[in-house]
């Protein structure tokens, strides 16, 4: 289920002076030295300086996976010969390779630096795509059979994706303890939507380039998957103007309590991570929701762009318009998803706006070549699609910080990615495999069939327990045109801090 921005940097970059300044302060400590005793906490500038990088980042990152997956990479796997099982095969790898995310968050925690094991990960895994780049560029010249570009390709993906999942939970854990607890939903919405703004201006002008190359689209895009790892490295410089953080350093304030650095008890360290997750029935439902809520969308979401490209034969800039209308409705929404996952939690978003994406797929029944579907009906879907998945991309991402332990939270993000992973690439490989057996008839019903499992898929989902999180009806009830009468904003300032 993202070209360079030129204009006004005001309007990429969230004021992180608006973000709360006064819980800012009272997270930050004065730069004072201190000879001995657990490292100090950040100061305030250097948290405002910390999420202003990390924003850019997104927005530079967004132009690289922009032009490494998504309909671009789509469209390049059509044009060598890719075929619907093929092309679910490599959506999987990704997803699949995330079983190495626990490997990574051992190797990780064992560092001294959140930020040169990220430069060192992520740099090796964007700059292997300068190899794809410059082997459709020797195909191109020499006018070698393009089907010889999918075995690189798969192999380009498979070696990029491995560094990538080593790297990811420590990502995570690194930005987990940048941003402040209270200030995670409205400022996550605010780098989302930065990122879903360069999406929704990248696409459109990278598909439309790749269009008209006068070589072919082929070549063209591989410039611009070029041009998109140049994004991908200017992404990587950013994140040197974030406050480092050290695992190796025990702290003695909860994270749950808003600090900056993640509380390592020192006896909990070198617990076993399975130990104490066995226990954690919790966080093991959460598991189970996120496992089968992956599956489920996995199954239908990587074959909606082959639906419309194939099955459709649209063209390719028709394709690259209804996925800006869904980065539009993402920007649009993320900041009104974050303000509300900070007021009523993640947990109601996830159960409300999770049924109306689980029964988005039976949408496209209806869609058909006409005008109306083409002008109305298609745009309409893109536009739930991507304002309501916002609201699960964000609060899938926030959750995870609540429920899991602050004693070792990188592992347990890691098998949280790894359950994901697995789940979403069994899902995307049997959505392949089905497809072509006889008794499904084309996609459309096998959107029918992950719309059925999305549904059963939210039912762990109502076990699942997060701290400061309000039951669904009372969200429900807090949109009422005469709800119950609420506290003052000083009574909610003094029960969040408690």
């Amino acid at each position: 289920m993202k070209w360079l921005l030129v204009f006004t940097p005001a309007r990429i970059l969230p004021d992180v002076n608006s973000l709360s300044p006064e819980i800012i302060d009272s997270l930050a400590e004065p730069a004072s030295p201190q000879p001995c005793g657990p490292p100090q906490k950040p100061s305030k500038q250097a948290i405002r300086t910390s999420l202003k990088a990390s924003t850019l980042d997104g927005v530079f990152a967004a132009i690289f996976s922009s032009t490494t997956s998504g309909i671009l990479l789509v469209n390049f796997l059509l044009q060598v010969g890719a075929s619907p099982a093929e092309i679910g095969l490599l959506s999987s790898i990704p997803m699949l390779l995330n079983l190495l995310q626990p490997v990574g968050a051992y190797f990780a925690d064992r560092t001294s630096s959140r930020h040169l094991y990220c430069l060192w990960i992520f740099g090796t895994s964007r700059l292997l795509w300068l190899v794809l780049s410059l082997t459709i560029g020797w195909v191109s010249w020499f006018d070698t059979a393009p089907h010889k570009l999918l075995g690189w390709t798969m192999g380009i993906v498979l070696a990029t994706n491995v560094l990538s999942s080593l790297g990811g939970a420590s990502w995570v854990s690194w930005m987990a303890a940048l941003v402040p607890h209270r200030l995670r939903g409205r400022y996550f919405g605010l780098r989302n939507s930065a990122s879903s703004l360069t999406t929704l201006l990248s696409v459109p002008l990278l598909g439309f380039a790749v269009s008209i190359w006068p070589q072919g689209t082929v070549p063209g895009y591989g410039v611009i998957l070029f041009l998109g790892v140049v994004a991908g490295i200017v992404s990587l410089g950013c994140q040197s103007f974030m406050t480092d953080v050290n695992p190796l350093l025990p702290q003695s304030v909860s994270q749950r309590k808003s600090t900056i650095i993640p509380s390592l008890d020192e006896e909990n360290f070198h617990q076993p991570v399975q130990t104490s997750l066995l226990k954690d029935s919790n966080f093991l439902m959460f598991l189970l929701y996120f496992g089968l809520w992956t599956f489920a969308v996995n199954l239908s979401a990587p074959f909606f762009n082959l639906y419309m490209l194939d099955d459709m034969t649209l063209d390719l800039s028709w394709v690259t318009f209804y996925t800006s209308l869904v980065s539009g409705a993402d920007l649009v929404m993320l900041l009104l998803w974050g303000r509300l996952a900070d007021r009523l939690g993640n947990r109601p978003l996830l159960l409300s706006v999770g049924i109306l994406v689980a029964v988005s797929p039976l949408f496209w029944l209806g869609v058909r070549t006409d005008q109306l579907s083409l002008w109305l009906w298609l745009p309409l879907i893109h536009l739930v699609n991507g304002g309501a998945g916002a609201a699960i991309g964000l609060c899938s991402n926030n959750i995870q910080m609540e429920v899991a332990p602050v004693e070792l939270p990188t592992k347990y993000f890691a098998i949280a990615a790894a359950v994901a992973g697995i789940s979403g690439g069994l899902g995307t490989t049997a959505g392949g495999f089905l497809v072509q057996l006889e008794y499904i008839d084309g996609l459309p019903e096998l959107f029918a069939l992950s719309a059925i499992v999305r549904l059963i898929a939210l039912l762990p989902l109502v076990f699942v327990q997060e701290p400061r999180s309000q039951h669904l009806l009372q969200a429900i009830r807090s949109f009422l045109p005469f709800p119950p009468q609420s506290a003052t904003a000083a009574t909610r300032i003094a029960d969040e801090s408690e």
